[in-house]
């Protein structure tokens, strides 16, 4: 007799009541395969294209994103053709009826003005160990003479042509600058070059070309040196300082401008540690001295000071090159020479950093010109300290208007009636003043 639950023939335990597991299914011959693969084919080809599509679109935005951040819109207010017919952007009077010398430009601070741009001169150059050992007459100024000393920040990209962009502009160029260094195009934003020509200022230039083709047609005699030759280092700067000895003698300019290449192939051939930047320190020291001297002689004759300007386009790396946003790249040296500031005593203080965009509208403002209507700069402080109160306070009206101008152009939510609020103000200063 056979126990409950149990086969007679299986020796497996068998739950009563349970069913039996249905067999499993016959698999699908080659044509019903076929079948259902080509019905769900359409399927994963939609997602496949829906996934493709989601990543072009993906990689579209993350372009776009670089290049909204890599060649950003640049800010602008008006051309600069547009421009030849309007007033200096200056606000009305604060009210009917009232009369204001606030709608006037300044008369200069200055007689003449030399500037002399040294390319990749660095700022320890010349605030550093080798400025004090190979550049003596320079250093003697920073530390006591009447000299007004900066580090002026850069902004990449450090190549020279968007360097003097920005130097005589007062806006910051884009990475797109780079591709046009070589071959620069006409500049037709306002500029101060432009607005010095403008106002019947003779110009004279020296040096890089490139000066020469962005600002076509604006000097009165100029001498451009190419800076395709990297392996010369003499004879570029020579071409340049040939000039010198005739032209500061000479009475028919009132803004001179020298762009020495030099110590900046020297830079590119053996980097920044290379003996041969200690002699070409040495030379630039000694044309230094001879303008500050030449300039300093003059003055005896005018009434007004005239003014040395030193500088660099951008500084350079640890090899020798530029381009980049390294500090050794981005910190140039920035000089306002002048008889007309009070020397310097006591200690000697780290140089204040400052914008290289500020040059434009402190140089317009000490030569009497309206400061570019594109200029993100400011005026810097301690160039026009000597003046009196009212005046330090005339010069900064004007650069706030220009500016609130600029913000007007370009950004829509700017509260409109900043500019005429910013016009009262200063008008009510001036009368408590």
């Amino acid at each position: 007799m056979e126990a409950a639950g149990w086969s007679g023939t299986s020796q497996s335990p068998r739950i009563l009541g349970a069913r039996a597991a249905p067999p499993p299914a016959p698999e699908p011959d080659g044509l019903g395969a076929l079948l259902a693969g080509a019905a769900l084919a359409p399927r994963m080809r939609l997602r496949s294209g829906v996934f493709a599509a989601g990543c072009l679109l993906v990689q579209a935005l993350g372009v776009g994103l670089f290049l909204r951040g890599f060649f950003p819109v640049p800010v602008r207010s008006l051309p600069r053709r547009e421009a030849r017919g309007v007033p200096p952007a200056e606000p009305p009077p604060p009210g009917p009826g009232v009369t204001s010398n606030w709608t006037k430009i300044p008369s200069p601070l200055f007689k003449k003005a030399v500037i002399v741009l040294i390319d990749a001169l660095r700022d320890d150059f010349v605030f550093g160990s080798k400025g004090k050992q190979f550049m003596p007459y320079t250093t003697q100024l920073v530390e006591k003479g009447t000299c007004h000393s900066f580090i002026a920040e850069a902004k990449p990209p450090t190549v020279t042509m968007p360097r003097i962009k920005a130097l005589m502009t007062g806006s910051i160029p884009g990475f797109i600058d780079i591709i046009m260094n070589l071959n620069s195009p006409a500049l037709l934003e306002d500029n101060l070059i432009w607005q010095a020509k403008t106002a019947g200022k003779r110009i004279i230039f020296y040096g890089d070309d490139t000066w020469v083709k962005l600002f076509p047609k604006h000097f009165v005699e100029y001498d451009g040196t190419t800076s395709f030759f990297v392996s010369d280092y003499t004879e570029v700067d020579d071409n340049v300082t040939r000039h010198l000895d005739s032209v500061l003698k000479r009475e028919d300019w009132d803004i001179l401008i020298l762009h020495y290449l030099g110590l900046d192939h020297i830079g590119h051939l053996t980097g920044p540690n290379s003996p041969l930047v200690e002699p070409k320190l040495y030379e630039m020291d000694n044309i230094l001295k001879k303008i500050h001297t030449s300039l300093l002689s003059k003055e005896e004759e005018s009434s007004l000071p005239n003014l040395l300007i030193v500088c660099g386009d951008h500084g350079m790396s640890e090899t020798g090159s530029h381009g980049g946003s390294s500090e050794e790249e981005v910190h140039t040296p920035l000089l306002f020479i002048s008889s007309a500031f009070e020397k310097r005593n006591g200690p000697l203080k780290q140089p204040e950093l400052v914008q290289q965009t500020d040059l434009a509208a402190t140089l317009a403002i000490g030569l009497g010109l309206p400061i570019s209507r594109n200029s993100v700069g400011n005026i810097i402080l301690s160039v026009i300290e000597g003046k009196t109160m009212r005046e330090q306070l005339r010069f900064l009206h004007l650069n706030g208007f220009q500016l609130s101008r600029l913000l007007q152009d370009n950004m829509p939510t700017y509260e409109k009636g900043s500019a005429s609020a910013f016009a009262q103000h200063a008008e009510s200063t001036e009368q408590q003043g």
